[in-house]
């Protein structure tokens, strides 16, 4: 069976692509307007959206119901398995004592809140963001805000917010990879492109962070530590990005941002401290001292996470572990069944179940090497692997539920219904074209998935309108970022890292008007870039569409033996270090 999708199902394209986006208005009203718990609000949308594209979009049931399977899968793995491993791992450092040891020591550093969100929300969490990706970021440094005293909502709220610089350059660069694939334009005039973008709102962000936590006027009282913070990211964020290519520019720039604002603090404080007005009062012994074995033990679990999985990004580490075992399949009665409007078949990737090649398996690898690292005994692990599970019950019928909704939005047309509507804007369609990468984004969760949909939708409609196609390209990634931080999986993982499940609502509306405002920064660049600021786009030639990519399943074999024998070194620094003053744990 085919069938042909439909991507003016109303024969008036305005009229069919407000109809289109029935099902998108339905999860916002459930979330904010109903303020449903998370899992309801993504189940009921998927059913409904299922039962519109069958009327509307004349969609065969089965098909629709095969797309929710797909989506429901890839929900599952790789994504639940990043996010568990994230939180399994922060769990382990609670239960085994050491985040105390990490509280302390970040209180020593700088028990100011305000601080505290720029080390590890902006400037680690950008870390996490170009070593892996796919939610860990925000599952990681929302979790470690909470265990430093951050009110839950905050902590949330703010990693989300502070994880929009960083994701288009994600995941070892993938996102812009998949956007040079779906256009053929070179990954580096992309990369340059958006180097020349994210920049600005890079520089924004800390500033703006710290202003929604404490107010403008707090605000302006650590003025040099936000300076620093966005500038040092800023800076290197656009070297690395026009100078070196896309797979670095978050793992560099964060860890410039990282050192810079540590340096300062070494010789500048602010003049107050500032706490949440609702915190208990101050238990936190910042005048506690730790050995240096005593800190690095702490820190080991998460040192371990960010060697493996800046490993597991290589390309040849994974073109090695797929050699070893991958399961590749097509999803029954989907494959091949759909064709687009012009005839052409759907391309409907099989499922990958690349349980090796995962950056899920570097992140659980990690909480094996540091149970015995940090002193856990295997009950104890045992249970808090299975109270780990516990907690993520919902969260993953919420993921599940939320993407299997985009796979059945994307394969029914409705998503092209949209693009469409806004690639007929004409002139104007630098300023939507941000738009799209946006959407893109809020019904996938994903950069790479949102430039999977419009990156050639969105090089064709700038060729026909005699633009520039490198910028509404890069525009689809730079815009899609500031939709990550209020895709309904996102506000999953961010309630789940917290301990606020089924309080998707509140921060969905915490976060949505942030989005929007960023969102029209990034158009406004946009339109000046194409019609004003041309001297940024870069000089590039198309790729050749039939070039191949070569594996390298070799050097990734000796990039794995070079990350045991690091990972090795490190076990055996911190086993020495603490052979004769053990680190102090917390009681069962």
């Amino acid at each position: 069976m085919t069938w042909l999708q439909r991507t003016d199902p109303l024969g008036n394209l305005l009229l069919s692509a407000g109809v289109a986006c029935i099902p998108i208005a339905f999860i916002f009203w459930a979330l904010i307007i109903r303020r449903m718990k998370g899992y309801r609000a993504s189940l009921l949308t998927l059913l409904l959206t299922i039962v519109f594209v069958a009327l509307v979009y004349r969609m065969p049931i089965q098909l629709a119901l095969m797309s929710a399977f797909h989506g429901a899968l890839y929900g599952l793995f790789p994504i639940c398995w990043v996010i568990f491993g994230a939180v399994f791992l922060y769990n382990i450092t609670v239960r085994s004592g050491q985040f105390e040891v990490i509280k302390n020591f970040m209180a020593s550093i700088t028990p100011d809140r305000r601080l505290q969100a720029l080390i590890i929300a902006f400037s680690f969490g950008a870390f996490l963001e170009g070593a892996a990706g796919m939610g860990a970021p925000v599952a990681i440094t929302a979790a470690m805000l909470v265990g430093l005293g951050f009110n839950p909502l905050y902590a949330a709220a703010v990693c989300l917010i502070a994880n929009t610089a960083p994701v288009a350059f994600g995941s070892v660069g993938v996102p812009i990879l998949t956007a040079s694939h779906m256009s053929d334009i070179p990954e580096m005039a992309i990369s340059q492109m958006i180097g020349r973008t994210l920049p600005i709102l890079s520089i924004v962000v800390p500033f703006y962070l710290v202003a929604i936590m404490a107010g403008v006027k707090k605000t302006v009282e650590v003025w040099p530590a936000l300076l620093v913070s966005g500038v040092v990211f800023a800076f290197f964020q656009w070297l690395t990005a026009n100078y070196l290519g896309p797979m670095l520019p978050d793992v560099i720039a964060g860890l410039a941002s990282l050192v810079g604002l540590l340096l300062l603090l070494r010789f500048w404080k602010p003049a107050t401290t500032w706490r949440f007005a609702e915190e208990p009062p101050q238990t936190t012994d910042t005048t506690l001292r730790y050995s240096t074995g005593q800190i690095i033990r702490a820190w080991s679990p998460f040192l371990i996470m960010t060697v493996m999985i800046i490993a597991w990004g290589l390309q040849p580490v994974k073109d090695a572990l797929n050699s070893l075992g991958i399961v590749k399949f097509g999803i029954p009665g989907l494959t091949d069944s759909i064709l687009k409007a012009d005839g052409t078949p759907l391309l409907i990737k099989p499922f990958e179940f690349n349980y090796l090649s995962n950056s899920g398996l570097a992140v659980f690898l990690a909480c094996l090497l540091a149970i015995p690292l940090v002193g856990m005994s295997v009950q104890k692990s045992i249970s808090t692997f299975t109270a780990t599970l516990r907690q993520l019950a919902f969260p993953a019928l919420t993921i599940a539920s939320v993407l299997g909704f985009a796979f059945v939005v994307n394969n029914a047309g409705m998503s092209v219904t949209i693009a469409i509507a806004l690639a007929n804007t004409g002139v104007l369609f630098p300023f939507f074209s941000p738009v799209l990468g946006w959407l893109g984004v809020f019904l996938t969760g994903s950069d790479t998935s949102s430039n999977a949909l419009f990156c050639k939708l969105q090089y064709t409609s700038a060729d026909a309108l005699g633009i520039d196609p490198v910028v509404t390209v890069s525009a689809n990634a730079s815009g899609g970022v500031t939709g990550k931080m209020i895709s309904p999986q996102s506000i999953a993982i961010g309630t789940a890292s917290v301990g606020l499940i089924g309080k998707e609502a509140d921060l969905l509306r915490f976060t949505i008007k942030h989005s929007f405002i960023m969102l029209l920064i990034i158009c406004v660049l946009t339109m000046l870039q194409a019609y004003v600021l041309t001297n940024w786009i870069p000089d590039y030639t198309m790729l050749d569409a039939t070039e191949t990519v070569t594996k390298d399943a070799a050097t990734g074999f000796r990039y794995l033996l070079m990350l045991a024998v690091v990972v090795a070194v490190l076990i055996g620094v911190v086993l020495r270090l603490n052979r004769q003053r053990p680190a102090p744990t917390l009681p069962s």
